[in-house]
């Protein structure tokens, strides 16, 4: 009798006690969307600006160069002003890195955004293309920092946990910005002069530094005092003379191609000297333990080929729409948009299911697969697709493609450490930038050396096409024009190829990377 009595009241017991552990564990997960919604508004904001400003001016200057170089004179040099910005972004990347890592990365950030909008204002104050090309130096020094340090602010503030979701959201940031950039330098050119294009970065960057500030302050590093001097040096005459020669060679010109090679090699010859600097160095710029790491180098690798393979679409695929399907340039920037849209597609859903699950380079093993089967595909059966199902297939290869850069940034930030993430997220996007040089520079030489090969006179057409639009071939004798754009159609067939092969080594690379989970 007692014991049924008893049987009850243990198990009124027993459901007390499971409530009353279950409670916390509720209180927990009711506080935590709380929590995750006060960091969301505090961090996302304070980097998502910087990183809008240094993408889009990458590209808000391409629509406005013909009326500048028109403005200011020497049209010939007018590709200064963009290779110059790239130039000084890509140094400023690794040395933000190391002077973050230093004196610490929200005082750098601010600093970075008071560079570039005064290198902004003096843009826009330019009398001439030589001094417009001095001032795009100086931004582009602001503007590398921006990127770096947008990256590194994320692994300083948020879980390892959380940061798939932040890499997601800040892709989606950088391909909205690449998209926006053309757009709107376009528009405020006709509306305001080619002036505006620099000046709107002033009232944004003190937006920008009012939402850095909000970010709570972290401890320096200060063991780390002295800076390499030589090896920055050494930096600088490796990356400036091979990002010339790239950009000499794109242009495929007997009468460029000594002074281009001569360029590669005095580069090739600085990256020894600076490979040994860096090893002897107490403090180096770029640390060579870093790159002992496998989980590192396979993901600068990652980077490079992504770069190389991503950007190389995004330059020839007009050329190849203009010249094959005879597509007007707005309707050429509205079938990009897919391309555009997917990567951004790609890069959140991965960054939402990697903090679901802390799995990491299980997507782009299985994906980066598929995008080089897409390309294969491309290669050999895009004569057979109609121009309204094209947009459709590239947007499928570049949502398998924005799986990556998300887990490179999340794998690098988590194998640097606290110390090192600057450098870390600095060279991620060094390699990201070389590759895209490098990949563009050779998609561009086998494309016209596929077009010299079979007819030279085809080869010559393809600015004529670029300048004139389809009426270039009008011109032409019916029977001829079907040769030529059969001709340029079998190029491209090699420039999809290439494309496929650096999307193939970065299949290999992501099944490779040791850390497959945070």
């Amino acid at each position: 009798m007692n014991q049924s009595v008893d049987q009850p009241t243990e198990s009124h017991d027993a459901v007390g006690q499971a409530a009353s552990n279950d409670a916390p564990a509720d209180a927990a997960a009711d506080a935590t969307a709380p929590r995750q919604k006060h960091l969301f508004l505090m961090v996302f904001p304070s980097i998502m600006l910087p990183m809008f400003l240094a993408v889009a001016d990458q590209t808000i200057v391409a629509t406005a160069l013909p009326t500048i170089a028109s403005n200011l004179g020497e049209i010939e040099r007018a590709s200064w002003v963009v290779v110059s910005y790239l130039i000084a972004n890509t140094i400023a990347a690794p040395v933000y890195g190391r002077l973050g890592d230093t004196f610490g990365r929200r005082a750098m950030m601010t600093m970075a955004l008071a560079i570039f909008m005064v290198g902004s204002v003096l843009c826009a104050l330019s009398p001439s293309i030589e001094w417009l090309t001095a001032f795009r130096v100086l931004q582009g020094f602001g503007g590398g920092g921006l990127m770096t340090l947008s990256q590194a602010l994320i692994g300083e503030t948020v879980p390892p946990r959380e940061r798939g979701r932040y890499q997601g959201y800040l892709a989606g940031v950088s391909v909205s910005s690449s998209t926006f950039g053309p757009v709107a330098g376009g528009y405020l050119t006709q509306a305001f002069g080619w002036q505006s294009i620099f000046l709107v970065n002033v009232p944004l960057g003190l937006i920008a530094v009012v939402l850095v500030l909000r970010l709570a302050s972290r401890p320096a590093d200060r063991r780390r005092t002295t800076f390499d001097i030589p090896g920055l040096v050494l930096f600088i005459m490796f990356v400036s003379p091979v990002i010339l020669a790239l950009e000499q060679l794109q242009q495929l010109r007997t009468s460029t191609l000594p002074m281009a090679l001569g360029l590669l090699a005095f580069g090739l010859l600085a990256l020894a000297a600076l490979i040994w600097q860096e090893r002897h160095s107490t403090s180096p710029l770029i640390p060579p333990r870093l790159f002992r790491e496998p989980s590192i180098w396979r993901s600068d690798g990652l980077a490079a080929c992504h770069g190389a393979a991503l950007v190389s679409l995004i330059t020839f695929l007009p050329i190849y729409l203009r010249a094959v399907r005879g597509a007007s340039p707005a309707e050429t920037g509205l079938m990009l948009l897919p391309l555009t849209f997917g990567i951004g597609v790609g890069s959140m859903i991965t960054g939402q299911i990697v903090t679901r699950t802390g799995l990491t380079a299980i997507f782009p093993s299985c994906a980066m697969p598929l995008a080089t089967l897409g390309l294969v595909f491309l290669a050999f059966w895009t004569p057979h697709l109609s121009i309204a199902v094209l947009p459709w297939v590239w947007c499928a290869i570049a949502t398998c493609m924005g799986t990556v850069m998300g887990v490179v940034q999340l794998t690098v930030q988590s194998v640097s450490g606290p110390r090192r993430l600057g450098t870390g997220a600095a060279m991620v996007q060094f390699s990201r930038s070389v590759g895209a040089a490098f990949g563009t520079a050779l998609v561009a030489a086998i494309l016209f050396a596929v077009l010299a090969g079979s007819d030279r006179e085809t080869s010559g057409m393809i600015g004529a096409i670029m300048e004139v639009g389809p009426e270039a071939l009008a011109r032409l004798a019916p029977a001829r024009q079907a040769i030529v754009q059969a001709e340029i159609a079998d190029a491209f067939r090699s420039a999809f190829i290439t494309i496929a092969i650096f999307t193939g080594i970065e299949s290999v690379l992501a099944w490779t990377l040791p850390m497959r989970r945070v």
